[in-house]
């Protein structure tokens, strides 16, 4: 934001220093114009999941998010100077800004890129813990992008437990023990996951890192923090009880249903023409009913009917049995294909934000079979029930489409990061890197 607002700045004073009376004039206004143009451009990059760092790009794919995030919010910006005028920073700085601030975006990103890739700002990390919690640390954060912000320095074995970690990356604190080897390792945070916690945490030693200013985290708050999940197999009830979050106050309540009703009746302005496109592509094709519609579970376990445009053959599931859809699944319709990649098949649930059944941003509500089923085998998975169900979610952001039990185990890791953090900002990046998701028909079915 700061590159693009200095953008603005720059060649606003490139075109009007000249004109020293129209200079004048602008530059009173430039500041606010500038951050409108920063937050729009910024937005963009934002809904084309360009700060999405568990997203792997290759350069192609890079240049390719970076110009669509300008057009879009050159368009965006377009449309803003129609509806309200005296934002308009004229058409040959507007090129100029947008033309500067893309360069100096990609310098920033490579620059970064190369610190990113020193280490220079990477917290050091020791793990008390060699076992099966511990690895898991190697098992699901092993790439570069996990580990954007740490440096895992080494495991320390905890004495009669089970080693899962290789030997090579093991380190052992000796006599001296374990607030010693932390300093002399330079260490920033110890985080603590050993798989059995009775009688084996060196509590005193602990406190003497605390006192140090080393961080001490509990491995469900590591993970929670770095990678954006709950990771069920470290979890226990405890620390869902005492690590805070689930906000259900009267503050968050009004301000969620405000973004739901505003967020849902401004797609519906949009998407009107659509929807009736879409309504006549399905009834042309196959004739027949043109929307669908199922019971699913909402807050609390409640039921409510959950309406979507018709993607499948009426007779889908004739015998009555509840069904995944799967890939290249042969119910599917030629328009519903079409509309199920898209995302256009889930535009009549707007109705049910509307309503109250479902808000814009939460887990995705699932059916009362899949979920009777679920709640048997996958450990927490009521908890994702404490909210209204929503038409996007972190879930969809960061895990494809779930057809099983195992997608619907490691897609509630995501619910429950969201159900226990969820908030005002996080709603609206949750809504912005939607566009991207739906853009690049990423998890669709």
């Amino acid at each position: 934001m700061v590159v693009i607002f200095a953008a603005v700045m720059i060649a606003g004073w490139l075109r009007f220093h000249a004109d020293r009376e129209y200079g004048q004039v602008f530059a009173e206004q430039a500041p606010v114009r500038a951050v409108l143009v920063a937050l729009f451009i910024t937005g963009a990059m934002t809904a084309f999941g360009l700060y999405q760092p568990h997203l792997r790009h290759s350069r192609m794919d890079f240049a390719l998010r970076i110009a669509f995030s300008f057009v879009f919010g050159g368009v965006a910006l377009a449309v803003l100077y129609y509806l309200f005028p005296p934002a308009y920073i004229g058409r040959g700085v507007l090129v100029m800004s947008l033309a500067a601030s893309a360069i100096g975006v990609l310098l920033v990103r490579l620059a970064w890129v190369r610190v990113f890739h020193s280490g220079v700002l990477k917290r050091r990390v020791l793990v008390f813990g060699a076992g099966v919690n511990a690895d898991l640390i190697n098992s699901r954060m092993r790439r570069k992008s996990d580990r954007r912000s740490f440096t895992v320095v080494g495991f320390v074995p905890v004495p009669g437990q089970t080693l899962q970690v290789s030997q090579e990356l093991l380190v052992h604190p000796g006599e001296a023990g374990l607030a010693e080897l932390v300093e002399r390792l330079g260490i920033d945070e110890l985080v603590i996951a050993p798989d059995e916690r009775r009688g084996g945490l060196p509590m005193e030693e602990m406190l003497q890192c605390a006192q140090a200013g080393v961080a001490v985290t509990d491995v469900s708050s590591f993970f929670e923090r770095e990678a954006g999940m709950v990771q069920l197999n470290v979890v226990d009830p405890s620390w869902l009880v005492f690590s805070g979050g689930f906000d259900h106050s009267a503050p968050r309540r009004l301000s969620k249903r405000f973004f739901d009703l505003v967020a849902a009746g401004s797609l519906l302005l949009v998407s009107w023409p659509l929807m009736l496109l879409t309504a006549l592509a399905i009834w042309l094709e196959s004739g027949g009913p043109v929307l669908y519609r199922q019971v699913r579970v909402g807050e609390r376990g409640s039921h409510f009917t959950l309406t979507k445009f018709r993607s499948m053959r009426v007779d889908a599931e004739k015998g009555g049995v509840a069904v995944w859809a799967s890939r290249n699944d042969d119910r599917t319709t030629r328009v519903g294909k079409f509309i199920r990649k898209t995302r256009l098949d889930e535009l009549p649930q707007l109705f049910a934000v509307l309503r109250g059944d479902m808000s814009f941003v939460g887990p995705r509500p699932e059916r009362p079979q899949f979920v009777d089923m679920l709640n048997g085998e996958v450990r927490y998975y009521g908890v994702r029930h404490c909210m209204k169900p929503g038409l996007t979610g972190w879930a969809q952001l960061r895990y494809p489409y779930g057809a099983s039990v195992r997608d619907a185990e490691e897609k509630l890791k995501f619910d429950l990061f969201y159900v226990k953090n969820h908030g005002l900002v996080f709603d609206v990046m949750i809504l912005l890197q939607t566009v991207e998701v739906v853009m690049f028909g990423r998890g669709a079915r």
